[in-house]
């Protein structure tokens, strides 16, 4: 039932955000060179690994300088990037990995592999299900960029700090996948978007 609901709200968001899209599209190269999308290698059910897709908001090798991007005032980030990643447009492109099987709208956001091996038996927990755009750790976390921002060390906050949290918050749709609770985090992060 949820795979139907994925591919029905997958489907509606690309067709209504069409026009955002294809502004985006051409707002991107003007800004700054490279491409339009960055792919990135991420591990999903099972442990299987797939490309994720989002609009590219970063200049081009920003990853040789760090996965993790440290709040507004990364130098990284494009100008229309940084409005990109307040808005959270840069993740539309996801909905196709949503079309594609390889994530639902709900679920656990999918890790790199190098902090996937760091999980314990019991965090490895959320690879039982398809990773997601949105769950309760996407909405408590909303701005974990600016969060990471004001840390001395992002990377030992992040892996000490916000990573257990958020697998924490994981867990509260993994052992509960109904369509209600399905339907409350989508409805959540709408309030989100729109409080």
């Amino acid at each position: 039932m949820i795979r139907l609901f994925d591919l029905f709200f997958s489907l509606t968001g690309l067709v209504i955000l069409s026009p955002v899209c294809l502004v985006i599209i051409i707002l991107i190269p003007l800004d700054s060179r490279g491409g339009i999308f960055f792919f990135q290698t991420r591990v999903g059910k099972g442990g299987k690994l797939f490309r994720l897709i989002k609009f590219r908001t970063m200049v081009p090798g920003a990853q040789q300088k760090g996965n993790l991007t440290v709040g507004t005032r990364d130098p990284r980030i494009t100008g229309i990037g940084l409005f990109l990643r307040k808005y959270k447009l840069d993740e539309i492109p996801q909905l196709f990995n949503v079309l594609n099987g390889d994530m639902s709208l709900v679920g656990p956001r999918p890790e790199l592999r190098k902090y996937v091996e760091m999980y314990t038996e019991e965090q490895k927990k959320v690879l039982s299900v398809r990773p997601g755009i949105t769950d309760y750790a996407s909405i408590e976390y909303f701005y974990e960029n600016e969060i990471l921002g004001q840390s001395a060390d992002p990377e030992k906050t992040y892996l000490e700090e916000v990573m257990p949290a958020k697998i924490r918050l994981n867990m509260k749709f993994i052992e509960d996948p109904s369509v209600s609770n399905y339907m409350k985090i989508l409805y959540s992060t709408m309030c989100r978007f729109f409080p």
